[in-house]
C-alpha cells in the first residue's frame, strides 16, 4: 500500500468521506472511487455499477466494487440521475486500479442541485480525513 503522502488527490474534484469523488464534466459530473480507496482495495476484478436513467439519493448505494481482497459498497455524492455508465469497466475494471481519476469514472450524474457538489470535502479537508 501507499504512503499517505504518495495518494493522490487532484484539486479539481471534491470528494465524499466513503472515498469517492465527484468532478464537473459539462453540464453532468463524472463520480469515481479516490486513489486512496483504489490503493486499499487492491487488485479491482469486478465493478457492478447501475443503468444509465435511474436515480440515487446522496448516500444510497450505487454499486460495488470488488478486489481480490473484499467487495465494498459505492455511494452516491449527491442526489441526481445517472446519465452514463463506464462500459469500458465491464471488460477492464483493473482501469480503478491505473487511471482512478480520468479513464477509470464509473458514472456521470445530473445532479439534483450543484451547491451539493460544492458543499463536498474539497482535496484538502479529504487528505485530513484520511490524517485523522
Amino acid at each position: 500500500m501507499k504512503a499517505l503522502s504518495e495518494i493522490q488527490l487532484p484539486d479539481d474534484r471534491r470528494y465524499t468521506d466513503e472515498h469517492v469523488w465527484i468532478k464537473p464534466d459539462g453540464e453532468e459530473f463524472a463520480v469515481g472511487i479516490s486513489d486512496f480507496a483504489q490503493d486499499q482495495l487492491g487488485e479491482v476484478v469486478f465493478v457492478d455499477l447501475p443503468s444509465a436513467g435511474v436515480r440515487f439519493g446522496a448516500g444510497d448505494g450505487f454499486g460495488t466494487v470488488e478486489s481480490i481482497k473484499s467487495v465494498n459498497t459505492l455511494y452516491m455524492p449527491v442526489a441526481g440521475e445517472i446519465t452514463a455508465v463506464n462500459e469500458a469497466l465491464d471488460a477492464t475494471p483493473a482501469l480503478v486500479n491505473v487511471a482512478c481519476y480520468d479513464k477509470a469514472w464509473m458514472l456521470r450524474v445530473k445532479p439534483d442541485a450543484v451547491a451539493d457538489v460544492e458543499a463536498l470535502l474539497t482535496a484538502d479537508a479529504y487528505r485530513d480525513v484520511l490524517e485523522k
